[in-house]
């Protein structure tokens, strides 16, 4: 069932000219999904980890998403990070869970992705002590300009998702206004977080344009030169996975 739904996604996907793919495990299940996923189809790649959300189920499901890690569909370790939003697990075992994340994209030499709500202060404390892998992504990046800066201090990428377009997103949109160019990515976050003007359906990665669109608007730049920009920094987050060249959409 999940490899026919992806099949007709990442159809719709390559007819919208999305050249790429990254699937993004949150626990053991998603993370084994996301790896046939990307098995079944050359332009999706996997990422392995264990969501804040679920951080409480860590001595459950570690030695069986560190063993995922290695496989060779894998481009990425996470999300990882912490939630004060909803706070699933407890901030504790957040932290815990995102730590031996940081431990594990170092001893791999993959990518890190930070999932972060309402625990900026908690997020960076942890980054600064661990130090963040090289690179790291602040996946949905839902900040203003003061934590863009200091993501980018860290040496690490701000991706966009469709809440670039939403226009109540003041502080967001301000930080993307103000980001460096090339530390820039765009998401979907499908199925959530549909761009205008599909605000309230679900996301796929086939709007992933809007999103770069709408990241133009905000920058006062041509949708253009936001693709090549992403497309670019993309290929540095992940490195001999993806082509280098051409227009890719991520």
């Amino acid at each position: 069932m999940v490899s026919g739904a992806a099949a007709d996604t990442v159809a719709r996907a390559r007819d919208a000219g999305v050249e790429w793919m990254v699937c993004v495990g949150t626990d053991l299940a998603t993370s084994t999904d996301a790896i046939q996923i990307a098995r079944e189809h050359p332009e999706v790649r996997a990422t392995v980890g264990l969501h804040p959300h679920d951080a409480s189920r860590l001595g459950e499901e570690w030695d069986r998403l560190e063993a995922l890690a290695a496989e060779p569909e894998v481009v990425a370790i996470g999300e990882a990070g912490f939630d004060l939003h909803y706070r699933h697990s407890e901030p504790d075992d957040q932290e815990a869970a995102f730590r031996a994340q940081i431990g594990l994209a170092k001893r791999l030499g993959l990518p890190l992705v930070i999932h972060s709500r309402e625990a900026w202060a908690g997020t960076f404390r942890v980054l600064r002590d661990e130090g963040p892998p090289d690179p790291t992504v602040f996946h949905c990046f839902t900040g203003g300009p003061a934590e863009a800066a200091e993501a980018v201090s860290l040496g690490c990428y701000l991706s966009f998702s469709g809440i670039v377009s939403f226009k109540g997103a003041r502080e967001v949109r301000a930080a993307a206004a103000a980001a460096p160019l090339e530390r820039l990515l765009v998401e979907t976050d499908a199925p959530f977080l549909a761009p205008v003007p599909y605000r309230g359906t679900e996301n796929e990665p086939a709007l992933v344009a809007a999103v770069g669109a709408a990241l133009a608007t905000v920058r006062g730049e041509e949708p253009a030169a936001i693709a090549a920009a992403t497309a670019r920094a993309a290929a540095k987050v992940f490195p001999m996975r993806f082509p280098a060249d051409g227009p890719g959409k991520m």
